[in-house]
Protein backbone atom coordinates (compact mmCIF):
# COMPACT_ATOMS: atom_id res chain seq x y z
CA UNK A 1 0.00 0.00 0.00
CA UNK A 2 1.22 3.41 -1.03
CA UNK A 3 1.66 6.16 2.15
CA UNK A 4 -0.70 8.44 2.41
CA UNK A 5 1.13 11.99 2.08
CA UNK A 6 -0.18 14.14 -0.75
CA UNK A 7 0.72 17.48 -1.43
CA UNK A 8 -2.12 19.02 -4.20
CA UNK A 9 -1.37 21.62 -6.24
CA UNK A 10 -3.98 24.54 -6.22
CA UNK A 11 -3.61 25.42 -10.05
CA UNK A 12 -6.71 27.97 -9.79
CA UNK A 13 -4.34 29.51 -6.68
CA UNK A 14 -1.61 29.83 -9.03
CA UNK A 15 -3.53 31.18 -11.92
CA UNK A 16 -4.69 33.80 -9.13
CA UNK A 17 -1.90 34.87 -8.12
CA UNK A 18 -0.07 35.66 -11.08
CA UNK A 19 -3.06 37.71 -11.85
CA UNK A 20 -2.77 40.06 -8.80
CA UNK A 21 1.06 39.85 -9.12
CA UNK A 22 0.64 41.84 -12.69
CA UNK A 23 -2.39 44.21 -11.21
CA UNK A 24 0.41 45.07 -8.63
CA UNK A 25 3.71 45.45 -11.02
CA UNK A 26 1.92 47.25 -13.91
CA UNK A 27 3.15 48.51 -15.67
CA UNK A 28 6.06 46.14 -15.16
CA UNK A 29 5.85 43.15 -16.92
CA UNK A 30 6.31 39.40 -14.55
CA UNK A 31 8.94 36.26 -15.06
CA UNK A 32 7.29 33.75 -13.10
CA UNK A 33 10.08 32.34 -11.08
CA UNK A 34 9.83 28.57 -11.74
CA UNK A 35 13.41 27.56 -9.98
CA UNK A 36 13.89 24.37 -7.54
CA UNK A 37 11.19 23.15 -9.43
CA UNK A 38 9.00 25.93 -9.21
CA UNK A 39 9.52 25.76 -5.37
CA UNK A 40 8.69 22.70 -4.48
CA UNK A 41 5.16 22.38 -6.40
CA UNK A 42 6.53 20.74 -9.56
CA UNK A 43 8.43 22.82 -12.67
CA UNK A 44 5.92 21.30 -15.44
CA UNK A 45 3.04 21.33 -13.14
CA UNK A 46 3.36 25.37 -12.59
CA UNK A 47 4.54 26.32 -16.00
CA UNK A 48 1.67 24.37 -17.99
CA UNK A 49 -1.26 26.04 -15.77
CA UNK A 50 0.43 29.46 -16.33
CA UNK A 51 1.20 28.91 -20.06
CA UNK A 52 0.00 31.94 -21.91
CA UNK A 53 -0.64 34.14 -18.75
CA UNK A 54 2.82 34.12 -18.09
CA UNK A 55 5.27 36.72 -20.38
CA UNK A 56 8.11 35.12 -18.88
CA UNK A 57 9.89 32.47 -16.90
CA UNK A 58 13.14 32.98 -14.71
CA UNK A 59 15.17 29.29 -13.52
CA UNK A 60 18.41 28.95 -11.75
CA UNK A 61 20.01 26.57 -14.19
CA UNK A 62 19.99 25.28 -17.79
CA UNK A 63 18.36 21.90 -17.44
CA UNK A 64 15.27 24.03 -16.27
CA UNK A 65 15.43 26.04 -19.18
CA UNK A 66 15.75 23.02 -21.08
CA UNK A 67 12.73 21.12 -19.29
CA UNK A 68 10.69 23.80 -20.22
CA UNK A 69 11.42 24.15 -23.87
CA UNK A 70 11.01 20.17 -24.16
CA UNK A 71 7.76 20.84 -22.45
CA UNK A 72 6.73 22.90 -25.52
CA UNK A 73 7.08 26.38 -23.83
CA UNK A 74 7.75 29.56 -25.96
CA UNK A 75 8.28 32.28 -23.57
CA UNK A 76 11.16 34.18 -22.47
CA UNK A 77 13.09 32.11 -20.34
CA UNK A 78 15.93 33.84 -18.37
CA UNK A 79 18.62 31.47 -16.64
CA UNK A 80 19.39 34.16 -13.49
CA UNK A 81 22.98 32.55 -13.00
CA UNK A 82 23.83 32.15 -16.91
CA UNK A 83 26.48 29.94 -18.01
CA UNK A 84 28.27 27.17 -15.86
CA UNK A 85 31.02 26.91 -18.26
CA UNK A 86 31.70 27.56 -22.24
CA UNK A 87 29.44 24.64 -23.17
CA UNK A 88 26.49 25.93 -21.82
CA UNK A 89 26.52 28.74 -24.30
CA UNK A 90 25.85 26.97 -27.65
CA UNK A 91 22.97 25.18 -25.59
CA UNK A 92 21.66 28.72 -24.70
CA UNK A 93 21.26 29.79 -27.82
CA UNK A 94 19.78 26.50 -29.02
CA UNK A 95 17.37 26.92 -26.96
CA UNK A 96 16.66 30.53 -27.19
CA UNK A 97 17.40 31.16 -23.41
CA UNK A 98 18.44 34.40 -21.94
CA UNK A 99 21.41 34.41 -19.28
CA UNK A 100 21.97 36.07 -16.72
CA UNK A 101 26.18 37.46 -16.96
CA UNK A 102 27.47 38.18 -13.52
CA UNK A 103 31.35 37.37 -13.65
CA UNK A 104 34.35 37.98 -15.54
CA UNK A 105 34.87 34.39 -16.39
CA UNK A 106 31.68 34.33 -18.07
CA UNK A 107 32.85 37.48 -20.10
CA UNK A 108 35.75 35.00 -21.49
CA UNK A 109 33.21 32.37 -22.55
CA UNK A 110 31.25 34.91 -24.06
CA UNK A 111 34.24 35.83 -26.58
CA UNK A 112 33.43 32.39 -28.58
CA UNK A 113 29.91 32.87 -29.03
CA UNK A 114 29.23 32.22 -33.04
CA UNK A 115 26.49 34.92 -34.04
CA UNK A 116 25.36 32.29 -36.96
CA UNK A 117 23.59 30.01 -34.10
CA UNK A 118 21.69 33.00 -32.82
CA UNK A 119 22.56 36.42 -30.78
CA UNK A 120 22.35 35.47 -27.40
CA UNK A 121 20.13 37.56 -25.40
CA UNK A 122 22.24 38.37 -22.06
CA UNK A 123 21.35 40.63 -18.74
CA UNK A 124 24.04 41.79 -16.90
CA UNK A 125 23.78 41.51 -13.34
CA UNK A 126 24.88 44.58 -11.06
CA UNK A 127 25.89 43.74 -7.52
CA UNK A 128 23.96 46.77 -5.89
CA UNK A 129 24.54 45.41 -2.13
CA UNK A 130 23.72 41.88 -1.85
CA UNK A 131 27.35 40.93 -2.33
CA UNK A 132 26.63 37.31 -3.70
CA UNK A 133 26.87 37.37 -7.65
CA UNK A 134 27.07 40.39 -10.31
CA UNK A 135 29.65 43.04 -11.23
CA UNK A 136 30.23 45.94 -8.92
CA UNK A 137 28.93 49.10 -9.56
CA UNK A 138 32.22 50.98 -10.87
CA UNK A 139 32.71 48.19 -13.47
CA UNK A 140 29.27 47.94 -14.88
CA UNK A 141 30.23 50.94 -17.67
CA UNK A 142 32.93 48.74 -19.13
CA UNK A 143 31.20 45.61 -19.16
CA UNK A 144 28.53 47.05 -21.04
CA UNK A 145 30.97 48.02 -23.16
CA UNK A 146 32.31 44.87 -23.23
CA UNK A 147 29.11 43.04 -24.01
CA UNK A 148 27.65 45.63 -26.77
CA UNK A 149 31.09 45.20 -28.79
CA UNK A 150 31.27 40.90 -29.28
CA UNK A 151 29.12 40.19 -32.35
CA UNK A 152 27.19 37.06 -31.22
CA UNK A 153 25.52 39.23 -28.26
CA UNK A 154 21.83 40.60 -28.70
CA UNK A 155 22.22 44.87 -28.66
CA UNK A 156 19.05 45.09 -26.58
CA UNK A 157 21.24 44.08 -22.81
CA UNK A 158 19.52 43.59 -19.84
CA UNK A 159 20.51 45.30 -16.43
CA UNK A 160 19.42 43.34 -13.76
CA UNK A 161 20.15 43.21 -9.68
CA UNK A 162 18.85 41.36 -6.35
CA UNK A 163 17.90 42.99 -3.28
CA UNK A 164 19.03 41.09 -0.16
CA UNK A 165 16.31 43.22 2.79
CA UNK A 166 13.55 44.27 0.27
CA UNK A 167 11.14 42.79 3.34
CA UNK A 168 12.12 45.02 5.44
CA UNK A 169 9.51 48.06 4.22
CA UNK A 170 11.11 50.78 6.30
CA UNK A 171 14.55 49.63 6.13
CA UNK A 172 17.73 51.54 4.41
CA UNK A 173 19.16 49.12 2.62
CA UNK A 174 17.01 48.54 -0.33
CA UNK A 175 16.66 52.46 -1.24
CA UNK A 176 20.83 52.63 -1.28
CA UNK A 177 20.40 49.50 -3.69
CA UNK A 178 17.94 51.28 -5.78
CA UNK A 179 20.30 54.27 -5.90
CA UNK A 180 22.76 52.40 -6.05
CA UNK A 181 21.72 50.17 -9.44
CA UNK A 182 20.42 53.74 -10.90
CA UNK A 183 23.31 55.55 -10.84
CA UNK A 184 25.84 52.21 -12.23
CA UNK A 185 23.08 52.10 -15.08
CA UNK A 186 21.29 55.65 -15.72
CA UNK A 187 23.70 56.05 -18.94
CA UNK A 188 21.97 52.64 -20.70
CA UNK A 189 19.23 51.34 -22.51
CA UNK A 190 17.91 48.12 -22.05
CA UNK A 191 15.06 46.39 -20.31
CA UNK A 192 15.65 46.95 -16.40
CA UNK A 193 14.39 44.14 -13.13
CA UNK A 194 15.24 44.96 -9.68
CA UNK A 195 11.83 43.98 -7.62
CA UNK A 196 11.63 40.66 -5.80
CA UNK A 197 8.73 39.09 -4.61
CA UNK A 198 8.75 41.60 -1.22
CA UNK A 199 9.92 44.01 -3.64
CA UNK A 200 6.54 44.34 -4.97
CA UNK A 201 4.81 44.75 -2.40
CA UNK A 202 7.10 47.62 -0.71
CA UNK A 203 9.05 49.29 -3.04
CA UNK A 204 6.86 50.37 -5.90
CA UNK A 205 10.39 52.94 -7.30
CA UNK A 206 11.72 49.68 -7.75
CA UNK A 207 9.02 48.27 -10.41
CA UNK A 208 11.64 48.93 -13.55
CA UNK A 209 10.64 46.81 -16.45
CA UNK A 210 10.50 43.04 -15.58
CA UNK A 211 9.90 41.76 -11.50
CA UNK A 212 10.92 38.24 -10.71
CA UNK A 213 8.43 36.91 -8.47
CA UNK A 214 8.82 33.93 -6.98
CA UNK A 215 7.21 33.33 -3.34
CA UNK A 216 4.23 34.91 -4.00
CA UNK A 217 3.38 33.16 -7.19
CA UNK A 218 3.16 30.28 -5.02
CA UNK A 219 0.95 32.34 -2.21
CA UNK A 220 4.17 32.25 0.57
CA UNK A 221 4.93 34.97 2.06
CA UNK A 222 7.90 37.67 1.89
CA UNK A 223 7.43 39.37 4.97
CA UNK A 224 8.13 38.25 8.69
CA UNK A 225 4.78 37.40 10.69
CA UNK A 226 2.46 37.55 7.65
CA UNK A 227 0.59 34.99 5.67
CA UNK A 228 0.43 35.45 1.48
CA UNK A 229 -2.97 35.53 2.35
CA UNK A 230 -2.59 38.64 4.22
CA UNK A 231 -1.55 40.12 0.91
CA UNK A 232 -4.36 38.87 -1.08
CA UNK A 233 -2.75 35.97 -2.29
CA UNK A 234 -3.76 32.17 -2.38
CA UNK A 235 -1.43 29.69 -1.25
CA UNK A 236 -1.15 26.67 -3.99
CA UNK A 237 0.13 23.92 -1.83
CA UNK A 238 -1.91 21.38 0.61
CA UNK A 239 0.38 19.19 2.48
CA UNK A 240 -1.69 16.00 4.02
CA UNK A 241 -1.91 12.64 5.28
CA UNK A 242 -4.20 10.42 7.43
CA UNK A 243 -4.24 9.17 11.20
CA UNK A 244 -2.74 5.64 11.10
CA UNK A 245 -3.04 5.26 14.84
CA UNK A 246 -4.64 6.34 18.29
CA UNK A 247 -2.84 5.18 21.05
CA UNK A 248 -3.83 5.80 24.79
CA UNK A 249 -1.26 7.17 26.91
CA UNK A 250 -0.93 6.87 30.45
CA UNK A 251 -0.10 10.38 32.14
CA UNK A 252 4.26 10.37 32.77
CA UNK A 253 4.64 8.58 29.90
CA UNK A 254 7.19 10.26 27.42
CA UNK A 255 6.49 10.43 23.90
CA UNK A 256 8.88 9.70 21.12
CA UNK A 257 12.59 9.68 20.26
CA UNK A 258 14.20 10.67 23.39
CA UNK A 259 10.94 11.04 25.40
CA UNK A 260 11.33 14.91 25.07
CA UNK A 261 7.30 15.26 25.74
CA UNK A 262 5.83 13.81 29.01
CA UNK A 263 1.79 13.42 29.04
CA UNK A 264 0.68 15.63 31.56
CA UNK A 265 -2.62 13.10 32.37
CA UNK A 266 -3.86 10.13 31.10
CA UNK A 267 -4.83 10.64 26.85
CA UNK A 268 -5.37 10.10 23.75
CA UNK A 269 -1.75 10.68 21.43
CA UNK A 270 -2.80 10.14 17.50
CA UNK A 271 -0.17 8.80 14.66
CA UNK A 272 0.13 10.23 11.78
CA UNK A 273 2.01 8.70 8.78
CA UNK A 274 4.09 12.16 7.19
CA UNK A 275 7.96 12.57 8.76
CA UNK A 276 11.47 14.21 7.48
CA UNK A 277 11.48 11.68 5.32
CA UNK A 278 8.64 13.50 3.06
CA UNK A 279 9.86 16.99 4.18
CA UNK A 280 8.03 17.93 6.97
CA UNK A 281 10.80 19.34 8.81
CA UNK A 282 12.32 17.87 11.86
CA UNK A 283 12.42 21.11 13.32
CA UNK A 284 9.18 21.51 14.41
CA UNK A 285 8.72 21.94 17.92
CA UNK A 286 6.49 20.84 19.83
CA UNK A 287 2.96 22.99 20.12
CA UNK A 288 3.19 23.21 15.81
CA UNK A 289 -0.62 22.82 14.96
CA UNK A 290 -1.89 20.25 12.33
CA UNK A 291 -5.61 19.40 11.78
CA UNK A 292 -7.57 16.69 12.84
CA UNK A 293 -10.24 16.93 10.25
CA UNK A 294 -11.57 20.42 11.74
CA UNK A 295 -9.86 20.20 14.89
CA UNK A 296 -6.44 22.16 15.44
CA UNK A 297 -4.29 20.07 17.82
CA UNK A 298 -0.70 20.15 18.67
CA UNK A 299 2.26 17.94 17.44
CA UNK A 300 3.89 16.07 20.49
CA UNK A 301 7.10 14.75 20.62
CA UNK A 302 10.05 14.63 18.26
CA UNK A 303 9.43 14.36 14.18
CA UNK A 304 10.52 11.02 13.33
CA UNK A 305 11.33 10.23 9.43
CA UNK A 306 8.05 8.49 8.29
CA UNK A 307 5.53 9.39 11.15
CA UNK A 308 4.11 12.46 13.80
CA UNK A 309 2.98 12.11 17.17
CA UNK A 310 -0.02 14.53 18.26
CA UNK A 311 -2.27 15.42 21.54
CA UNK A 312 -5.92 14.47 20.52
CA UNK A 313 -7.01 15.53 24.11
CA UNK A 314 -9.14 18.34 22.09
CA UNK A 315 -9.91 16.11 19.57
CA UNK A 316 -11.93 13.34 21.20
CA UNK A 317 -13.93 12.24 17.60
CA UNK A 318 -11.05 11.43 15.99
CA UNK A 319 -10.95 7.89 14.47
CA UNK A 320 -8.07 6.29 12.61
CA UNK A 321 -8.55 7.17 8.32
CA UNK A 322 -9.29 10.97 9.67
CA UNK A 323 -7.36 13.66 7.05
CA UNK A 324 -4.33 15.40 8.69
CA UNK A 325 -3.52 18.71 7.52
CA UNK A 326 0.10 19.59 7.19
CA UNK A 327 0.10 23.21 5.73
CA UNK A 328 -2.31 24.95 3.29
CA UNK A 329 -5.17 27.45 3.01
CA UNK A 330 -6.65 26.23 6.19
CA UNK A 331 -3.49 26.44 8.14
CA UNK A 332 -0.92 28.35 6.89
CA UNK A 333 2.54 27.31 5.99
CA UNK A 334 4.37 30.31 7.33
CA UNK A 335 2.98 29.26 10.74
CA UNK A 336 4.49 25.78 10.59
CA UNK A 337 7.95 27.62 9.02
CA UNK A 338 7.81 29.95 12.02
CA UNK A 339 7.61 27.01 14.51
CA UNK A 340 10.29 25.36 12.39
CA UNK A 341 12.84 27.86 12.77
CA UNK A 342 13.43 28.20 8.84
CA UNK A 343 10.81 29.87 6.06
CA UNK A 344 7.75 28.61 4.24
CA UNK A 345 10.07 28.17 0.66
CA UNK A 346 12.65 26.15 2.93
CA UNK A 347 9.23 23.55 3.61
CA UNK A 348 7.71 23.43 0.15
CA UNK A 349 11.04 23.27 -1.76
CA UNK A 350 11.53 20.16 0.82
CA UNK A 351 9.12 18.11 -0.69
CA UNK A 352 10.94 14.18 -1.66
CA UNK A 353 9.96 11.56 -4.53
CA UNK A 354 7.48 9.70 -2.15
CA UNK A 355 5.41 12.49 -1.78
CA UNK A 356 1.74 12.21 -4.13
CA UNK A 357 1.29 15.23 -6.15
CA UNK A 358 -2.46 15.79 -7.20
CA UNK A 359 -3.39 18.47 -9.48
CA UNK A 360 -6.72 20.69 -8.47
CA UNK A 361 -8.22 23.30 -10.57
CA UNK A 362 -8.88 25.48 -7.01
Amino acid sequence: MSRTTVATIHLGALRHNLARLKALAAPAKVMAVVKADAYGHGLERVARALNGEAEAFAVAALGDGLRLRAAGHRQRIVVLSGPDNARDITEMQRLQLDAAIHHEVQLQWLTQVEPARGRLRVWLKIDSGMHRLGFAPERVAEVHAQLAAMPGIDPEIGLLTHFSDSEAFDGEQTPAQIACFTEATGMFDGPRSLSNSAAVLGWPAARGDWVRTGGLLYGLSVVDGKTGADFGFRPAMTLSTRLIAINPIKCGERIGYNGTWTCPEDMPVGVAAVGYGDGYPRSAMAGTPVLVGEQRVPLIGRVSMDLITLDLRHAPAAKIGDRVLLWGPELPVELIAAQSGTISYDLTCGMTRRVLFVEDES
